[in-house]
């Protein structure tokens, strides 16, 4: 399940993850927010925080979330990634080299510092 949380504004989006993500959330929610947030400024920042609830993608989820970054990848300023197991956080950082935004991974109890280096 996913829920865009209230301190998103501006060009900043933030979403929270609980649960199993799905394709569904990403189709409803996460892209026509991101197609949404891309039609009112050049640029976004985004970040993904994968709750203590986080239990995973599924397949198609992974698949959405693969094709809109790479479909984006001159659209992001910062990614931050909150939380979440290791092997997302290694991806994260791997998938990093492939696009223009900075992209920095925080342990779950640092969302406010997340926050403040989206914001900056």
């Amino acid at each position: 399940m996913i829920e865009i949380l209230s301190r998103s504004h501006d060009n900043i989006l933030g979403i929270k993850a609980t649960g199993k993500v799905t394709a569904e959330d990403y189709e409803t929610v996460i892209i026509p927010k991101l197609d949404s947030l891309l039609a009112e400024h050049d640029r976004c920042k985004f970040m993904y925080y994968l709750s203590s609830e986080f239990e995973g993608f599924e397949l198609g989820a992974m698949w959405d979330d693969a094709k809109y970054a790479g479909g984006h990848i001159d659209k992001f300023d910062k990614v931050a990634l909150v939380g979440g197991p290791k092997w997302i956080e290694w991806s994260t950082k791997i998938s990093s080299l492939f696009i223009k935004a900075e992209v920095k991974t925080f342990p779950l109890e640092q969302l406010d510092e997340a926050w403040n280096w989206l914001e900056g």
